[in-house]
C-alpha cells in the first residue's frame, strides 16, 4: 500500500492524466515505467480478452509538446489525451514566456477600452484558447501541415493597462518589437481592433510600410470619437497618418452598414485603399478576389487583420458591433486561405465578445480562423 501511495504521490503528467507537455519538469514515460515496477502485477480478468474495459497502461506525457528547437512543437491528439486537461493554451501548444527560438507565436491582447458600443472584447483572448481544444493538427481541406513546418507556442498575453489606453498602446508597441525583432510572426488574439495600430507600429518599424488584408464590418478609418484620436474605429487612420501603411497595397472585404456621412468610403479611396462592399460579396465565392488580392499584394510584407464583425452576425453574435448581412464562414476562409503564397508577417482576429455568445460559436470561430492563418505564413508545409 505504501508502495502504491509513492506512486500516486508522482506528478499528474507522470501518471499520464494531463495534457501537460513533455519537459524537464516531466519525469516522462522513464518515470512511469520506473513507479510501475514498485507495484504488485496482477492478472485482470479480461487480460486475455482485449476489449474496452481491459485495462491499459497509463498514457504517457506527449512527447511532441517539446521547448527543443529540433523537435518541432505538436499539439496532443484527442484520441490520447483529453480535451479538457491540461493548461489552457492556445491549440493547446506549450506556453513559453517569449518568442525566443519561434517561428511563430499566439499572443493575447485583453484590451477593450477603445470599444464604443458593447465591451468584453477584454475576454476574447481566453474563450478563444478554450474553444481552440476542438482544433485538431491538420487542415484537411489545404493540407497544410504547420506544426510539421513551425515551431509554435503560445507566449500569453499583452500585461496592459485597463485604465490608459495609450499607455497599453505603447506596452502593445514595445511587445510587438520584441516579437518581430526576434524573426517570430505573431498571431493575434484580441482584444478591440485598437490593438492593431500599435501592432501595425511594431511591424513597420521592421519592415517598412506594410501591405494589409482587413476584413470587417468597418473601414475603421475614423478621425475622432468625443475628442479623442485612439479607439477602435480610428486605428487605421492614425496607420495612415503615420505612414505604417503602404497604401496601394491595402484592401478592406465585407465592409457594410449604416454610416455617419454619405460616402463613408471615401477616405479609404482617396488613400488608395480597396474597398469590397459586402455587397460585392453576396451570394459568391472569393476565390477570384483573392486571386486579385494575390497581385495586388505581390512579394512584399503583409498583415492579416481580421475583425469577427466582418462576418454575419448570425454565425458570430459575440462582438461589440454587429452588422446585419456580412460575410459566410466558407467566405472568411477562402480569404484566409487566399492569402496562402504571400509574405505574411502578422496576422490578428479582433472583437470577439464572448458575453454576448453563450453558445461559445464566435470564439470557436476565432479559434478556427487563427488555425487557417497560421496555415498560410511563409514555410508551412503542404502534405
Amino acid at each position: 500500500m505504501a508502495r502504491l501511495s509513492s506512486l500516486l504521490r508522482l506528478p499528474t503528467c507522470a501518471r499520464g492524466l494531463s495534457g501537460g507537455f513533455f519537459s524537464s519538469r516531466c519525469p516522462g514515460r522513464g518515470a512511469v515505467r520506473a513507479a510501475s515496477a514498485h507495484v504488485p502485477q496482477t492478472t485482470h480478468p479480461s487480460a486475455e480478452r482485449p476489449g474496452l474495459l481491459s485495462p491499459r497502461a497509463p498514457l504517457p506525457c506527449a512527447p511532441y509538446r517539446t521547448s527543443s528547437r529540433t523537435t518541432l512543437n505538436v499539439p496532443p491528439s484527442a484520441e490520447t489525451v483529453a480535451r479538457p486537461a491540461g493548461i489552457c493554451t492556445m491549440l493547446k501548444l506549450p506556453f513559453q514566456e517569449s518568442s525566443k527560438g519561434l517561428d511563430a507565436a499566439f499572443i493575447g491582447v485583453p484590451l477593450d477600452t477603445g470599444t464604443s458600443n458593447r465591451p468584453g472584447a477584454r475576454f476574447g483572448p481566453r474563450h478563444i484558447r478554450a474553444e481552440s481544444a476542438m482544433v485538431r493538427r491538420h487542415n484537411a481541406s489545404t493540407g497544410a501541415a504547420p506544426y510539421h513546418s513551425l515551431m509554435v507556442a503560445d507566449i500569453g498575453d499583452v500585461n496592459v493597462n485597463l485604465y490608459n489606453l495609450p499607455d497599453s498602446c505603447q506596452r502593445i508597441r514595445q511587445k510587438y518589437k520584441e516579437i518581430v525583432d526576434a524573426d517570430c510572426i505573431p498571431l493575434t488574439l484580441g482584444g478591440d481592433h485598437t490593438i492593431t495600430y500599435p501592432i501595425l507600429q511594431a511591424m513597420a518599424e521592421k519592415y517598412g510600410p506594410i501591405g494589409l488584408v482587413h476584413v470587417d464590418a468597418h473601414t475603421d478609418t475614423g478621425d475622432t470619437a468625443l475628442g479623442e484620436k485612439i479607439y477602435h474605429g480610428t486605428p487605421f487612420r492614425r496607420c495612415v497618418d503615420e505612414r505604417l501603411l503602404d497604401c496601394e497595397r491595402v484592401v478592406q472585404i465585407g465592409i457594410r452598414g449604416s454610416c455617419y456621412s454619405p460616402d463613408p468610403y471615401k477616405y479609404s479611396r482617396d488613400q488608395g485603399f480597396r474597398v469590397v462592399p459586402a455587397e460585392d460579396c453576396w451570394l459568391k465565392s472569393l476565390v477570384p478576389l483573392m486571386g486579385e488580392v494575390r497581385k495586388q499584394m505581390g512579394d512584399k510584407p503583409v498583415y492579416i487583420s481580421f475583425d469577427i464583425d466582418g462576418l454575419d452576425p448570425a454565425f458570430a453574435p459575440g462582438t461589440g458591433t454587429p452588422e446585419i448581412a456580412g460575410l459566410t464562414p466558407s467566405q472568411g476562409l477562402e480569404i484566409i486561405r487566399g492569402c496562402q503564397g504571400l509574405n505574411v508577417v502578422g496576422c490578428d482576429l479582433v472583437e470577439v465578445s464572448p458575453i454576448y455568445d453563450s453558445s461559445g460559436n464566435t470564439a470557436l470561430m476565432g479559434a478556427n480562423l487563427l488555425f487557417e492563418m497560421l496555415c498560410v505564413l511563409p514555410g508551412v508545409k503542404m502534405l
